[in-house]
């Protein structure tokens, strides 16, 4: 049993499983490694990390995590239409997730909703933007985190 509590600044390792309202499982440790990161440190949302503040080594708990607390409301101006022509040699498929460039430069995740003639509907919001998850953990480690 260990002294620390999870809270800033500390390490935990723990197992997890999320699942959406239905019970489908989105993603889980449970089959693998478990995970390991530090409290603050932008590996998990604001709203994953707050339940966990206060458990131990050996606790678990399964919380509900709202859409403002997750990944988000369902932004319906992430929705775009482009033009069948963006997609040079892609064939445009309802269901694949591709990479576009954002004004910045960097990556932005799209997936391709409809394809209707020229245009194809690209949903730019979060996968689970709009879903309440269900976060189960089960606490393996936690420890003050090494400052380098």
């Amino acid at each position: 049993m260990s002294e620390y509590r999870i809270d800033e600044g500390m390490e935990v390792t723990l197992h997890f499983t999320l699942k959406l309202e239905d019970g489908t499982v989105v993603d889980s440790t449970r089959d693998k490694e478990p995970a390991t990161f530090q409290m603050g440190d932008g590996n998990l949302p604001p709203g994953f990390e707050y339940p966990l503040k206060g458990l131990t080594d050996g606790d678990s708990g399964s919380f509900e995590i709202t859409p403002e607390h997750a990944f988000g409301q369902h932004n319906p101006q992430n929705v775009q239409l482009l033009s069948r022509d963006d997609f040079e040699d892609i064939e445009p498929e309802v269901g694949t997730v591709m990479s576009f460039a954002d004004a910045a430069g960097g990556e932005l995740p799209g997936v391709i909703t409809s394809v209707e003639g020229k245009q194809v509907e690209v949903d730019f919001n979060h996968p689970l933007a709009g879903r309440t998850l269900t976060f189960e953990v089960e606490v393996i480690d936690v420890r003050p985190a090494q400052t380098h």
